[in-house]
């Protein structure tokens, strides 16, 4: 048993992976325990850790198994080899009984628990959150509930012969398009209808985009979204820019590749923060001057002008202005 890595400050825990297994063509599942096997920090349905891969990046990943189960911890990672390096580094290097460093379970994505019924909506490995709040209802539970999980194929699809159990027939609508967008699932006569019901998302940022378009006639407090993509997208016509901070007229640049929080936090800045990928709002900052592109999924058009997420959002501007 090895430690792959020196921990990060926020990733104190040293968990061993207990068993790695596949549940997908390209997806690799990690159960992780403490070394001693004495029950881990307790989480709730939605919830994610941060987790400090073997070549030493931290990642956010959902935990996907029942709250219940205080003895393990489960994620599941898409290998991505047009990432960053660190869901590679995770399914590659990794192996069975090292230890990993991991932060304690924070939630960006809670499960309203007084809701009378659900639509969860999952795109690809964004079931995994939306699994963990499946399964919390228990074998007993009578909360209603429905599925749309929508993949490539069934060799890409996590957890496929658990969601095609016979007692999910009829909550769960299982849905590939094999990569041709005209056989993408029509969910607009799922919402048209608002209803009493709550609303959660995960996936892409194409699927959010499109829920959310079809969503906006729901009241907002009912639509819920998460993004598995930390830190937002690099895309081929960013800039960097500069962010001035109002009130001490300090001024940092933000290279491609960077986040504004994470160049703040590399200059002692203190920001709160939470999903860091433009879902919780829990970074939302007040835009003094210049024009942001806005990249978040919490943002009404009317407050545009004058907020920010700086967890994903860049500028269109030379400089944007900002109060902490």
């Amino acid at each position: 048993m090895t430690t792959i890595t020196q921990p990060l400050a926020d990733t104190r825990m040293l968990l061993r992976i207990a068993r790695i297994h596949d549940p997908a063509e390209g997806i690799r599942s990690f159960e992780l325990v403490q070394p001693d096997g004495t029950d881990l920090p307790p989480f709730t349905p939605g919830s994610h850790i941060k987790v400090q891969t073997p070549n030493g990046l931290p990642r956010k990943y959902s935990l996907c198994n029942d709250p219940a189960e205080r003895h393990r911890y489960i994620i599941t990672v898409k290998r991505d080899a047009n990432g960053q390096g660190g869901s590679v580094s995770l399914c590659d290097d990794a192996r069975e009984g090292d230890l990993l460093p991991v932060g304690v379970p924070e939630n960006a994505f809670p499960l309203v628990g007084n809701a009378r019924a659900f639509i969860f909506i999952a795109g690809g490995i964004g079931i995994t959150p939306i699994l963990s709040m499946i399964r919390s209802f228990g074998e007993l539970s009578t909360a209603k509930w429905k599925l749309y999980y929508f993949t490539r194929s069934p060799e890409t699809t996590a957890f496929l012969d658990e969601l095609q159990a016979p007692e999910l027939r009829g909550k769960v609508t299982i849905h590939h398009d094999f990569g041709d967008p005209d056989k993408a699932f029509d969910l607009w006569p799922v919402l048209e209808q608002p209803c009493d019901t709550h609303v959660y998302c995960c996936g892409p940022r194409g699927l959010m985009n499109a829920v959310r378009d079809m969503s906006g006639h729901w009241p907002a407090t009912k639509i819920h979204f998460e993004s598995f993509n930390e830190g937002g997208e690099v895309r081929v016509d960013d800039k960097p820019f500069d962010v001035v901070l109002n009130s001490s007229g300090q001024r940092f640049e933000v290279p491609v590749g960077m986040s504004i929080l994470d160049v703040l936090r590399q200059h002692g800045c203190e920001v709160p923060s939470s999903c860091e990928s433009g879902t919780c709002g829990t970074c939302r900052t007040t835009l003094v001057a210049g024009e942001a592109d806005h990249r978040d999924m919490v943002l009404m058009p009317e407050e545009l002008e004058g907020q920010v997420m700086i967890c994903v959002s860049r500028a269109r501007s030379a400089e944007l202005v900002l109060e902490l």
